[in-house]
């Protein structure tokens, strides 16, 4: 997106002159979803008036979405079975709180399933005789048809976080060993190669960079029988799927190639990352599935050069619909999407946090989704629905929900994060189309403005700072003044 910032009033003027009611909601620590009243635009600012960037065409937003894990299920089936219907209808009906119709699905295990797993547990079974879902119908395909009660129109992706272990060179489904795996330590060397420095003094001089150093090799096989293999276990996925009246409408290859993780991962070098994709992944989909799209990510890195290498080939642009980031890789997500407009864009993944689930994880929420829409992103997934406790992973550490179930009183709570969320999710809706915005600043104050189907606008609107800001949003030639509690998420929805 381009740099240039214009007032919003000089391209959204056509009921110039008139006044604009809307209504007021608030969220602090303290007062969750409170509605505040009602507010009119006036002809001038009375305060700092906002210039909003609004350089690039408006983008049409499509869903909000979330993940289906294993620990998810677990942690809902705590809960009494009105408890787990009442957090249902608020996440996934269409007339819900959050209003989620995306989820995304892992093949095989990912960081939050109970334990490892895959679809495919039978070396060399290179005709797929022993592929199936079984381990999804216990936990993943429950939870699902119990969201689709809510939503029958929901639609899903995948990507794999590891491919099966008997398909990747260091034969298992971490890349580095850990007292949580066990992995054989000496295998760790397979990863950066010669190089095996241990004092975390990274190749890379730029400490910025995401990862400092990359995987000199690919952990998936790159053998022709095997990349084949690989990709027709995506397409058998999707059938099964299917059978299970459970449509995947879109896939990645893998999720997070520059994480190198002591779960389930899968490292890819460039050279691998264009072969499967372009030559094996591609043509099979295309084949078997071409109702599906193929999404080039999860990007969680912000090495520019490593990504925009990819997108030069020009290959690319005939088999790739869309690009996916997430983490680290929403750094450069501008400057891509400035590069390759031709493409869909999509946050994949919230990032997770710590396991603190507390105000601090909501305001940094706020600023993410402000940052992903108002760069260009048509879809945003969460992360983690619900946990328990502070979100243990089997893999040790933790990580944030928008749910937290109290496993020893069997209790729940809506975390501050949910009401992130709830304060786009909302009223930025299916056809929306996400009209301008100030992007996180030293000022703290991230704006968002969209404008709904029905041609009404929705103003989102934080201020983290320790006093009341009061600020001007201009909105079609008059002017939205915002008194804006400290510390605070706001939402202003014209009526």
């Amino acid at each position: 997106m381009k740099k240039g910032l214009l007032t919003l009033c000089c391209v959204l003027s056509s009921l110039s002159g008139m006044a604009l009611t809307f209504k007021h909601i608030s969220t602090t620590d303290s007062l969750r979803w409170h509605e505040e009243g009602k507010i009119k635009t006036t002809s001038s600012p009375s305060g700092n008036a906002l210039d909003i960037d609004t350089s690039a065409p408006a983008v049409t937003f499509n869903k909000w979405g979330t993940t289906f894990n294993e620990q998810d299920w677990k942690a809902l089936c705590m809960l009494k079975r009105e408890e787990q219907e009442e957090i249902l209808k608020n996440v996934f009906a269409p007339d819900g709180e959050l209003k989620f119709s995306l989820g995304r699905i892992s093949m095989n295990a990912n960081d939050y399933a109970l334990s490892w797993f895959s679809c495919s547990e039978v070396p060399g079974d290179f005709s797929l005789k022993y592929f199936n879902i079984e381990r999804d119908k216990l936990t993943i395909i429950p939870y699902i048809r119990a969201a689709q009660k809510y939503n029958p129109d929901m639609t899903f992706w995948m990507s794999p976080w590891s491919p099966p272990a008997w398909m990747k060179i260091n034969a298992h489904y971490a890349v580095q060993s850990s007292v949580f795996n066990d992995l054989d330590k000496r295998l760790d060397c397979l990863l950066f190669g010669d190089d095996d420095r241990s004092d975390n003094e990274q190749v890379n001089p730029d400490k910025n960079l995401f990862p400092r150093r990359m995987a000199v090799q690919d952990y998936m096989i790159q053998s022709p029988r095997y990349l084949q293999c690989y990709a027709d276990m995506f397409s058998r996925f999707i059938d099964l799927y299917a059978e299970q009246h459970i449509p995947i409408t879109m896939v990645m290859y893998q999720n997070e190639a520059y994480s190198y993780t002591p779960y389930p991962g899968c490292p890819w070098t460039s050279d691998g990352i264009l072969r499967f994709n372009l030559e094996y992944l591609a043509p099979t989909l295309q084949a078997n599935h071409p109702e599906v799209a193929l999404y080039l990510g999860t990007f969680n890195t912000n090495r520019f050069d490593h990504v925009n290498g990819l997108l030069e080939d020009p290959r690319m642009s005939a088999n790739i619909k869309g690009i996916g980031f997430q983490c680290e890789g929403g750094q450069i997500l501008p400057r891509i999407r400035e590069r390759y407009p031709r493409y869909a864009y999509m946050s994949t993944e919230s990032e997770c946090g710590d396991g603190s689930m507390d105000w601090r994880a909501a305001e940094h929420t706020f600023h993410l989704i402000n940052h992903y829409l108002g760069n260009g992103c048509s879809d945003y997934n969460n992360w983690n629905l619900i946990l328990c406790d502070k979100g243990e992973s089997p893999w040790g550490w933790r990580q944030n929900a928008l749910v937290r179930v109290d496993s020893k009183t069997r209790s729940f709570e809506y975390v501050p994060e949910y009401y992130t969320y709830r304060h786009y999710s909302s009223f930025i809706r299916e056809g929306a189309e996400i009209v301008g915005f100030v992007p996180t600043a030293d000022d703290r104050m991230p704006v968002l403005m969209a404008r709904t189907p029905e041609g009404k606008y929705v103003v989102v609107a934080g201020n983290f700072n320790d006093d009341v800001r009061t600020v001007s949003v201009p909105v079609d030639g008059s002017y939205l003044n915002l008194q804006l509690k400290p510390h605070s998420m706001n939402t202003f929805v014209q009526n």
